[in-house]
């Protein structure tokens, strides 16, 4: 998640729930067009403010509801679908509106901005397709995570990030990560918004963007690695409960760094992500070099 003021230790301000009842969801209504975050949504870098990943489920989540207010023309699916990240995700009440800017039968883009204490925080864009059979010419692609995540023992992504999102977070990696390198499976057992239900791309898109905490090239404690946007490209709507990450994290000598991700559900593959990364040694902390660089 991006941060706009200066970059330190991943902060945990305390724990909500200790003195007032969680919800079961990340968000909560408050209108047609308001959010309100439960303490669920906290984020990993300073939990004063939020984790994008259900922000970014809530986006889709929000385009959805626009999809369906609309009179049916005919399926459409979401082919990609890109967040600029604007700025400080504050814990606190957010607007989100959805906008055609290129309309059409089969080839439509949708613009979505999120608007927090009166200020953009997030500018997402989603490319929708025409939805047809192609079944007989389907395939290629990488080939399926294994073993799935029932035969594999839950862990803790609280033991490297705070924040209630990913405290929230059914984390099941399929091998001990390495340094920028990580396959797992991950879900939640909680609802995006409270009492309403969500689409499987809504619910799945909630959890992408938990992959640049999953393969921890350096030490969150020694080094910042925020993302400043998420992409995600499809070419099979995903289903289920469960996000298969096979991720790749790097970082370049500039300042710069790339968290790449095949995404999967319990059938295979079903696209990808990338996420651009400001990679900054914490304040006081001088700049050191990998083992072995």
């Amino acid at each position: 998640m991006y941060r706009a003021r200066t970059c330190s230790t991943p902060r945990d301000h305390g724990h909500p729930e200790e003195s007032h009842p969680l919800s079961a969801s990340y968000f909560e209504r408050i209108d047609p067009h308001h959010y309100k975050p439960t303490a669920h949504a906290s984020g990993a870098w300073d939990t004063d403010e939020m984790h994008f990943s259900p922000l970014a489920g809530l986006v889709v989540h929000a385009i959805d509801g626009y999809l369906a207010e609309r009179p049916r023309q005919g399926g459409l699916l979401v082919s990609r679908i890109s967040f600029d990240i604007l700025g400080r995700l504050a814990l606190d009440e957010c607007e989100i509106r959805v906008e055609s800017i290129r309309p059409g039968r089969t080839i439509e883009l949708l613009e979505a901005v999120v608007d927090i204490a009166g200020r953009t925080a997030v500018r997402a864009r989603a490319w929708l397709l025409a939805e047809g059979d192609t079944r007989a010419v389907a395939g290629g692609g990488d080939t399926r995570l294994a073993p799935p995540p029932d035969a594999i023992a839950a862990r803790s992504l609280g033991s490297v990030w705070p924040g209630g999102h990913c405290a929230s977070v059914d984390f099941r990696p399929l091998a001990p990560a390495e340094p920028g390198r990580a396959t797992a499976w991950i879900s939640t057992h909680l609802d995006l918004v409270a009492g309403e239900p969500s689409t499987p791309l809504a619910s799945y898109v909630a959890l992408i963007d938990t992959a640049n905490g999953i393969a921890v090239r350096r030490s969150p404690t020694e080094w910042m690695f925020p993302n400043v946007d998420l992409t995600i490209h499809l070419h099979r709507q995903p289903e289920g409960r469960w996000v298969g990450l096979d991720t790749t994290v790097v970082f370049g000598p500039t300042g710069q760094g790339l968290t790449s991700s095949v995404l999967h559900d319990l059938h295979g593959p079903v696209g990808q992500a990338q996420q651009t990364l400001t990679v900054r040694p914490l304040p006081g902390r001088p700049p050191q070099a990998a083992p072995g660089a």
